[in-house]
């Protein structure tokens, strides 16, 4: 009885990890169509080995990810391929191998990447193989340089000031100009009525 039990547990971990392995053409099908949907729409994809870890550590990743509206999906190579061909994620298509996950984000591209990376520090078992981020090809150490810069806010307002500091010295200094023009004038306005 015990080992029916786990036998059926395992099969349904089996079965929710991996679960193109036993589609129908036309179910292969829709599944194909399905990622290629998420690609089209990913700004940020980042590849994953996900080998050894528990459906537990799983769950809690998928519930990190999700908090920062990112998807984590455990994709067939095969599958995944001919669903990134025409996307943003064709750029990709050799990172395919071996056990592989992918965490999709449609928002901000440096979020993706930094939610990996912060899983992954706390579990090991999680392996970053590399991503793909607004259509370019990010090996592993490329992805974690990415995950160091600022949120898309803070970048934001930092191009803003940058922006702005040049525009505000050039008023400065237009105002001067023309405050030490209208003094002067003034200046000799006045030593022009004292006859001097």
């Amino acid at each position: 009885m015990f080992a029916t039990r786990v036998v059926r547990v395992f099969c349904l971990r089996r079965r929710s990890l991996g679960k193109e392995d036993n589609l129908n053409k036309e179910e292969k099908a829709k599944a194909i169509t399905d990622l290629r949907e998420r690609f089209q729409g990913a700004k940020t994809v980042i590849f994953t080995d996900y080998k050894g870890m528990t459906v537990a550590e799983l769950s809690d990743l998928r519930k990190l990810l999700r908090s920062g509206g990112i998807e984590y999906r455990i994709v067939k190579n095969t599958l995944a391929r001919i669903a990134s061909q025409d996307t943003p994620v064709a750029a990709a298509k050799d990172a395919f191998k071996g056990p592989i996950a992918v965490a999709i984000g449609y928002e901000d591209p440096v979020s993706a990447a930094k939610k990996v990376i912060e899983f992954s520090k706390k579990n090991e078992k999680l392996k970053l193989l590399g991503g793909v981020i607004e259509g370019s090809f990010f090996g592993k150490q490329e992805v974690k340089a990415v995950a160091d810069l600022p949120p898309r806010e803070v970048l934001l307002s930092m191009m803003a000031g940058a922006f702005q500091a040049p525009a505000s010295k050039l008023a400065a200094a237009l105002s001067a100009t023309v405050s030490s023009f209208a003094y002067a004038m003034n200046s000799l306005k006045t030593k022009k009525e004292h006859g001097q």
